[in-house]
């Protein structure tokens, strides 16, 4: 199977195609693969560099700095990548899209197109801006951008149940829908000889979803690290006189060495479609502090502990600094949870769909 597969090098969309491709390839598939919205860094280089010395002619990257849909100069966003897009499909003859952007979902070529909906702008403003968003060229591109994506699309997936709905409230969805969780495998490493006392927390400080300025009015017995970018001087967090270090971006390597040595992990979110760090915090052994909403309780179940408001992470931060035994049960079920999300499992999901989709337009083409 020969896939396309587009993807962001922006936030955590990367880290999705890195593991989904790296399985693909592994499957047998062959992936020509085209990032948008900025240029890569040494690092996302570096990785695409290595699959390529890996997996040979099986493997293609493409680069574009050209703005994704939610950006503000969106008005390129289709018109700018769509002919580069169709120039890969064709060169590599591709049998399916796999799209981590709406608007391709328009694509003029003929395969299947399945979209994967990690977010979207409407949804995200009605848990971050209650006010609403202000009318706008730049609101009206993106709505027209995504609604028409989703109307050519063959099939759209998101992470979540909370998150297809989501969707759904906002924009006409095709008929062809269906929920794949993330997924991520680590390996397995013995952390217990330089395990901290120490809880962290991964978003970028300017992303309002993140909510990460909650913490500047937890009261917490044990350090809190930030780690994230924080490149947008209009957001910023007070941490005089608080035990809060903000640690900047982290490589990848760099990120799940501080998950190794921590043991708490604090997802503030208050938009979360899913949540690929903590899912990795877990995996390397942290237990999970979550704030209560709907998304993150479709993924973790019983296996997080739930907060609302700085008052009460604060409660649970003493109460697991002070009892051992129940940060380690702690540890223990959020691990266990986690350990269920892989990428293996992930991988067959989409293979399995996309299957279908080559077998019904195979069909398709037979009866016309």
């Amino acid at each position: 199977m020969r896939i396309l597969m587009t993807t962001d090098t922006v936030g955590g969309v990367w880290s999705f195609t890195k593991e989904l491709s790296s399985e693909f390839l592994k499957n047998g598939c062959a992936i020509a693969l085209v990032s948008l919205g900025r240029k890569p860094s040494n690092a996302q280089q570096a990785w695409a560099d290595a699959q390529s010395a890996r997996w040979g002619a099986r493997f293609r990257y493409d680069a574009l700095d050209t703005p994704l849909e939610w950006m503000v100069e969106n008005g390129r966003a289709f018109s700018e990548a769509a002919p580069v897009l169709v120039r890969i499909a064709q060169e590599f003859d591709a049998d399916l899209l796999l799209s981590s952007q709406y608007c391709f979902g328009a694509l003029e070529y003929e395969i299947p197109r399945v979209l994967v909906a990690h977010s979207d702008v409407l949804s995200w403003a009605e848990a971050c801006r209650p006010q609403g968003l202000e009318p706008s060229e730049w609101l009206d591109t993106y709505r027209g951008l995504v609604q028409k994506g989703l109307d050519h699309a063959d099939a759209v997936v998101a992470p979540t149940r909370w998150m297809l709905d989501a969707l759904g409230n906002n924009f006409r969805l095709p008929q062809e829908r269906g929920l794949i969780a993330n997924g991520r495998s680590l390996p397995e490493v013995d952390t217990s000889s330089r395990r901290k006392m120490q809880a962290v927390t991964a978003g970028r400080l300017w992303d309002d979803a993140k909510n990460l300025k909650m913490l500047e009015n937890v009261d917490s017995p044990i350090p809190l690290l930030i780690a994230g970018e924080t490149e947008y001087a209009s957001m910023s967090l007070s941490v005089d006189g608080t035990d809060i270090r903000v640690l900047g971006a982290l490589a990848g390597d760099e990120l799940l060495t501080l998950f190794r040595e921590s043991a708490i992990y604090i997802c503030t979110s208050r938009y979360e479609p899913f949540g690929l760090a903590p899912l990795e915090a877990a995996q390397c052994g942290c237990a999970v502090l979550a704030n209560d909403i709907p998304s993150l309780r479709e993924v973790w179940g019983d296996a997080a502990l739930y907060f609302s408001g700085a008052e009460s992470l604060s409660s649970w931060l003493w109460r697991l600094s002070d009892h051992p035994w129940l940060l380690n049960e702690a540890r223990e079920i959020a691990g266990s949870r986690a350990r269920e999300f892989t990428a293996e499992r992930m991988a067959a999901g989409y293979l399995n769909l996309f299957r279908s989709m080559l077998k019904q337009s195979l069909v398709g083409n037979y009866v016309a």
